[in-house]
């Protein structure tokens, strides 16, 4: 699948799933308060991992009835099926159960080790477990040649996968603002890769941003919040996508990157440094609901 056919696939599908998850999210057990306190339902990122299925599961019966391509999964597409599918799950969890008082990697960290884990806590520990499930197969697809750098291909592309989740969380401070800034990571994924080989290993990552774009205006408009359920999984399948096309070298240069803004993130406040650059305050506020009277 191309990049712009999983884009376009992905966006019709999110919206399709969005409108029917939405009954579902207004069950009291989704409602949060979010930035502004304006009651709404989170969770919505359900409607990304079941735009995914959704795809899949309509290139299965098109092969099945010799319709486009063979009902067979490529391994990238299964990749980031797993990724996306259970990132969200992870990320459900602490939506809807926002455990312990723990706040921040380090405080979740330190609650993993004191013995009483918040749900944060859990997300972080099963996310780096299943970021472990993923870098084996994506970094062998991505050209990690097996030998005595085994072990350290594999952390590093682990490490990609599970710091870009919790990177894409950070940025989940504002409506729309993740899914801006994970499409214009795609963007930037995207763009050089087609221009020195192939790209078609994005396209079942396309899938994930086309979804979150089908999702995108409600998140503007404040009717559903993505939260830490889409988040994650769109960050994870950011970082799949690295370990998926680049060579290793680039991998390693992302992932000091991403160290560097995770740990950053724990004494710079991302939204106070958006709101005080122009450019990034206008494309940050672009499409979003003007502010509500809080009474």
């Amino acid at each position: 699948m191309s990049v712009i056919v999983g884009l376009v696939a992905g966006m019709v599908a999110g919206w399709l799933a969005l409108q029917l998850v939405r009954p579902a999210l207004a069950a009291p057990v989704f409602i949060r308060r979010n930035y502004r306190n304006h009651e709404l339902p989170t969770g919505a990122g359900v409607a990304v991992a079941a735009a995914v299925l959704l795809v899949e599961a309509a290139k299965a019966l098109g092969g099945a009835v010799g319709v486009g391509d063979a009902p067979v999964l490529t391994s990238a597409r299964t990749l980031t099926m797993l990724a996306v599918v259970g990132f969200t799950l992870l990320g459900l969890a602490d939506d809807l159960g926002a455990v312990g008082p723990a706040r921040g990697f380090a405080g979740h960290v330190r609650s993993i080790v004191a013995g009483s884990a918040s749900t944060g806590g859990i997300k972080l520990l099963g996310g780096g477990l299943l970021a472990l499930v993923l870098g084996g197969p994506a970094g062998q697809l991505g050209g990690a040649s097996p030998g005595a750098l085994g072990l350290m291909r594999l952390l590093v592309d682990s490490a990609v996968i599970a710091l870009s989740a919790n990177l894409a969380n950070l940025f989940d401070r504002a409506p729309g603002r993740v899914i801006k800034v994970s499409l214009l990571m795609f963007a930037s994924l995207t763009i050089p890769v087609a221009l020195v080989r192939s790209s078609s290993g994005l396209g079942a990552v396309a899938v994930v941003m086309g979804a979150a774009v089908g999702v995108l205006p409600s998140d503007l408009r404040e009717t559903s919040m993505l939260g830490d359920t889409g988040a994650n999984a769109l960050g994870a399948s950011l970082g799949l996508g690295v370990v998926l096309v680049c060579v290793p070298w680039v991998r390693v240069v992302v992932l000091v990157g991403l160290l560097v803004v995770n740990v950053a993130s724990e004494r710079v406040s991302f939204s106070k440094v958006i709101d005080a650059a122009t450019p990034l305050r206008a494309l940050d506020r672009l499409g979003a609901t003007p502010l509500r009277k809080v009474f």
